[in-house]
């Protein structure tokens, strides 16, 4: 019933976002955005937005929008009544329901929700029962939380390259469905600003050949959507020579699109002598004199998730490590943009032949480290 679920706060920002499904991308809030500039006051925002493709429901608590993308017709008070419940279970596990109670809990609300919601349809509502999956935040729980897991920082470094092959002189414009991700954005120098700043439309006559048209950032702020997730038990024992050493990867809202070209790397400890692992798929090297561990994943299978699993033994004499190994990740997600945009359309004016047009969507890792 419930595809996806965006708190948004009275800046206009997005920091919460939680999908069932399958991910819908934030953009199909512009239409919650344009509706919020048309009302006069915060409460005015109609409850129910029609756009092309889903129906937005929300409810404003506490200055806070809860946003419902549905994709099929379904009561309206149904979806709103689930919302309200959502904010009383909050206020009840954190006493308040503020943007900053919902940070700082943020893996309780991801339970939470994971627990309230079965594959879109609401399942365990009510507080007693979710007290007994779900036990509230205390302050040794808080401090586990925050230091398992959670997301230390993340950005986007987007770009748009262009392969342009016209005769004569062709004026093209380029619009997307979600204009309002591009805030920090350079131009190539044939962009006509003045239009990008009135119409958040590109237009411009290209040069030939390759070239960057554009280029983006996305930050931290935005929540950035991590595809790729890792489970870790990298351990030596006080007094023993022998590490274990335990990996596991696994995708995260992807789409449905594969990771490809998977690269792990981890400098081990300079007192590990050697790695006696097994590798669910791909191969591994170990490199004694640098300490360096490289595992060549390729791609991962969503239904055998790949792993590497066995013992590190430490050199004689050596004391335990004082720091845990970081894990460094390389990727490729093919026809996905990560940060979520899309293009809408291409047109091209001033010349009368109907020209090829074709556009590729590419995610891959910059730095993306793991602390164990």
């Amino acid at each position: 019933m419930i595809h996806s679920l965006f708190l948004i706060n009275a800046s206009g920002d997005i920091f919460l976002e939680k999908h069932w499904k399958s991910v819908v991308s934030r953009s199909v809030c512009d239409y919650f955005f344009e509706a919020q500039e048309r009302a006069t006051e915060p409460e005015n925002v109609p409850p129910v937005i029609p756009t092309p493709h889903h129906y937005l429901i929300s409810v404003l608590r506490h200055r806070i929008y809860f946003v419902a993308v549905i994709q099929s017709e379904v009561p309206p008070l149904f979806v709103i009544e689930f919302l309200h419940r959502v904010v009383d279970t909050f206020q009840d596990y954190f006493s308040v329901c503020t943007e900053a109670a919902i940070k700082d809990n943020v893996v309780v609300v991801y339970e939470l929700l994971e627990e309230m919601l079965d594959n879109g349809f609401p399942l365990a509502t009510e507080s007693n029962i979710l007290k007994e999956l779900i036990k509230p935040p205390t302050i040794l729980r808080t401090m586990v939380n925050t230091i398992t897991g959670s997301t230390i920082t993340a950005e986007i470094q987007g770009v748009i390259d262009a392969c342009v092959k016209l005769t004569g002189m062709p004026d093209l414009t380029l619009s997307f469905m979600n204009p309002r991700l591009l805030d920090d954005v350079s131009f190539h120098p044939c962009v006509r600003f003045k239009r990008w700043e009135a119409e958040r439309i590109l237009s411009f006559i290209p040069p030939d050949g390759n070239f960057r048209l554009l280029s983006y950032h996305v930050s931290s702020q935005n929540l950035v959507a991590i595809p790729v997730y890792v489970k870790h038990n990298i351990t030596f024992r006080e007094g023993s020579s022998q590490g274990r050493f335990d990996l596991t990867l696994g995708p995260k809202q992807t789409m449905g699109k594969a990771v490809e070209s998977v690269l792990v790397s981890s400098q081990l400890p300079r007192g590990v002598l050697n790695a006696n692992l097994n590798p669910s798929q791909g191969t591994y090297t170990f490199d004694p004199v640098t300490k360096l561990l490289t595992w060549d994943v390729g791609k991962i299978n969503p239904q055998k998730l790949p792993s590497l699993k066995g013992t590190m033994n430490l050199q004689a004499g050596a004391s335990k490590p004082d720091e845990n190994p970081t894990i460094n990740i390389q990727f490729k997600i093919q026809q996905m943009a990560i940060s979520g945009l899309k293009v809408n359309r291409l047109d091209m004016y001033g010349e009368k032949y109907k020209p090829f047009k074709g556009i590729k969507y590419m995610t891959k890792a910059g730095k993306f480290q793991v602390r164990t």
